[in-house]
């Protein structure tokens, strides 16, 4: 039999609802930091009223930050995210330079939270033997094999660890408010709040907030994105700002400020008077299951950059074959394997602090492409329209400006390595991209 010379599928299949979005982006920002977070945000600043108004306040941000990326989302719904976006607006070099990035965050996010999940699972009792590295690598083979089955599956179980992390957040917070309230409510007598320990602070709060926007990489496969994206992304900022609130509510109401700035886990802390040493069994339980789902989301989020990226020419095209269940295999397989080895080795640890600044980076990138766009192509359909243009984008990039002024105060060389890798990465496509293109005008037509 002759060869058919069929191409491989290069389309993403269109099968997600409101409901995987909204699970996406509530998943995306739900993990283990709103467990441990709280005992940062105490130490740094005591007041219990500042506390929530901290927790509401940025969350109230994300709405702000999120104007910009629903815009364009609705407007240019291609997968991958910010890469896509930026693609459209400044071209194919800045698309590079932010597509690394979220590629680098990606893996470095894939491998870390690979290892924490395994330590959640031995500290349960599951596997304790194995090494935490080995085991962290099953966890990203597992999960690769999830998503390798389909967008359809995959999507489910994106839905049912969403489902299932929202359901732990109410029951703990339930657990709270019936634990016992706090012996002796005085007030905190500070020396006043510092810059630097309002900037400590903040930051914590907006890194358990990251994640909002992971329903907009899946654009090509969300039925309806002009009227489904804007419900998911800003359903679940909303959704998950009253759920945090409520948690660090609860958490004040059982434990003063200083008790939960000297807690790993104050969730665990708050109900041991209750419910003794299944506290910490209890609270570990949800970690786990905070961290596994989100790994698994984080691989299936970054592949889709990792596809978009083959797909306009800046990675090698066979990453764009595409499954007939919709998985972009190769692509999957190109993230999966770096973040198992990273996972394996243990070497992450530096490269989660340079990433940190990356998220920042991409969030204001995606802010200027909608800026750009409203001028570039003012007739562009745009199924939602940022409130007030354009001051919700430029309040969005004025605070994080400030944030990524006051993370360079704190932690200059990380953070500054972080971009500065980067932008490195975005230099080099130049140059090669100038030298093929000086190399295409020299050749006889």
């Amino acid at each position: 039999m002759g060869h058919t010379g069929r191409r491989p599928n290069t389309d993403l299949v269109r099968v997600l609802g409101v409901s995987f979005g909204l699970a996406a982006s509530v998943g995306g920002m739900v993990g283990q930091g709103i467990l441990r977070t709280p005992g940062i945000v105490a130490g740094a600043v005591p007041d219990p009223t500042i506390i929530v108004l901290l927790w509401l306040g940025i969350g109230l941000f994300c709405l702000l930050d999120a104007c910009g990326t629903v815009e364009i989302a609705t407007a240019v719904p291609c997968a991958g995210g910010p890469y896509a976006f930026v693609d459209r607006a400044f071209g194919r070099t800045a698309a590079a330079t932010i597509g690394w990035a979220d590629t680098i965050n990606a893996m470095v996010a894939i491998g870390f939270l690979a290892v924490v999940s395994a330590e959640y699972l031995q500290r349960l009792g599951l596997m304790a033997g194995q090494p935490t590295g080995r085991l962290a690598a099953i966890v990203v083979a597992t999960f690769t094999a999830v998503n390798w089955t389909g967008t359809r599956i995959c999507g489910a179980s994106v839905s049912v660890g969403s489902f299932a992390k929202r359901v732990g957040l109410i029951v703990l917070i339930g657990l709270l408010f019936g634990s016992a309230a706090q012996a002796s409510p005085a007030p905190v007598i500070s020396p006043g709040l510092s810059i630097v320990a309002f900037a400590v602070a903040a930051r914590a709060v907006k890194n358990t907030y990251d994640g909002w926007n992971l329903a907009t990489y899946f654009c090509e496969e969300v039925q309806a994105p002009e009227r489904n994206l804007p419900r998911s992304v800003f359903g679940s900022i909303l959704l998950v700002t009253a759920l945090y609130t409520i948690v660090n509510v609860a958490l004040l109401h059982a434990l003063t400020p200083v008790q939960i700035a000297a807690s790993n886990l104050p969730a665990a802390d708050a109900m041991q008077a209750r419910l003794g040493g299944r506290a910490d069994l209890l609270v570990s339980m949800l970690a786990a299951l905070s961290v596994l789902a989100i790994t698994n989301l984080y691989l299936m989020s970054g592949s889709r950059v990792t596809f978009a990226m083959a797909r306009c020419g800046v990675l090698p095209a066979p990453l764009t074959q595409v499954s007939m269940t919709g998985t972009p295999r190769v692509a999957l397989l190109a993230l999966a394997t770096p973040g198992a080895l990273l996972a394996w080795s243990g070497n992450y640890a530096a490269l989660v602090a340079y990433s940190v600044a990356l998220l920042i980076l991409i969030n204001s990138a995606v802010s200027l492409a909608a800026l750009r766009l409203r001028r570039t192509e003012p007739d562009l359909p745009r199924p939602f329209r940022t409130p007030l243009y354009p001051l919700p984008i430029l309040a969005s990039l004025a605070i994080n400006a400030a944030l990524m002024a006051a993370m360079i105060y704190e932690d200059a060389p990380h953070s500054l390595s972080g971009i500065t890798i980067v932008l490195a990465i975005g230099c080099a496509y130049w140059v090669a991209g100038a030298a093929q293109r000086r190399r295409a005008a020299a050749r006889p037509v």
